[in-house]
């Protein structure tokens, strides 16, 4: 996986465009109606998420497998704390963070390792903070593609799995960690005119005080 996404970095280096994704414009009000002052970012990339939250005053932690996405973050002057490993070593910190945001990351995961990073996400949340993935749905047009792995789990194209949140699992994934909403949406790609715009689903908790 790792190769993957090194390989995807050199080929097209800033692939998602650097204008923020609209679920990260979404949750910056949310973490401003909630006076975030500190973000936990895993699967920070490049940075493109990041600076939405600055730009409103909140200070942000990055977790980034890629050496060459913390490379082009650098360049495009983000110097915030990014820890260079997968998701699976977390915590990389003994901190808690107001707020954490996960772009299009856990769909990525085994179920061993989805289960985890849910968990250490949670661990990693002060009490009242609350955390926010997007991650693909069922309605997504690779759904059901290539060879299939488990339910709603797929290997889509050589080294690159997915699993496919539908409400159910998200409520079973989720159900201990303070789920408080989820939202269907539509996320465009802003740097690909004419692309269609890709289903996600966004799994808002909140922790307990």
């Amino acid at each position: 996986m790792t190769e993957f996404w090194e390989t995807s970095f050199i080929k097209n280096q800033t692939m998602w465009g650097f204008e923020p994704a609209d679920s990260a414009i979404l949750t910056k009000e949310l973490f401003k109606e909630k006076n975030v002052k500190d973000v936990l970012i895993p699967g920070i990339g490049y940075g493109r998420n990041a600076k939405v939250f600055m730009e409103n005053g909140m200070d942000v932690t990055g977790i980034e497998i890629s050496k060459t996405a913390i490379e082009l973050a650098r360049e495009s002057g983000l110097e915030i704390p990014i820890f260079h490993g997968p998701v699976s070593d977390m915590p990389f910190d003994d901190r808690q963070y107001d707020g954490i945001f996960s772009y299009a990351l856990l769909h990525l995961l085994s179920e061993e390792s989805r289960v985890k990073f849910i968990r250490d996400c949670y661990g990693q949340l002060k009490p009242g903070g609350h955390m926010v993935f997007t991650t693909i749905s069922k309605e997504a047009p690779m759904y059901r593609k290539g060879t299939q792995l488990g339910e709603n789990y797929y290997e889509i194209m050589e080294g690159v799995k997915m699993f496919f949140y539908d409400r159910e699992s998200i409520k079973r994934d989720f159900g201990d960690y303070g789920l408080v909403e989820v939202t269907e949406m539509m996320e465009p790609h802003k740097n690909e005119e004419g692309k269609p715009p890709f289903p996600f689903m966004v799994i808002t908790c909140r922790k307990e005080i």
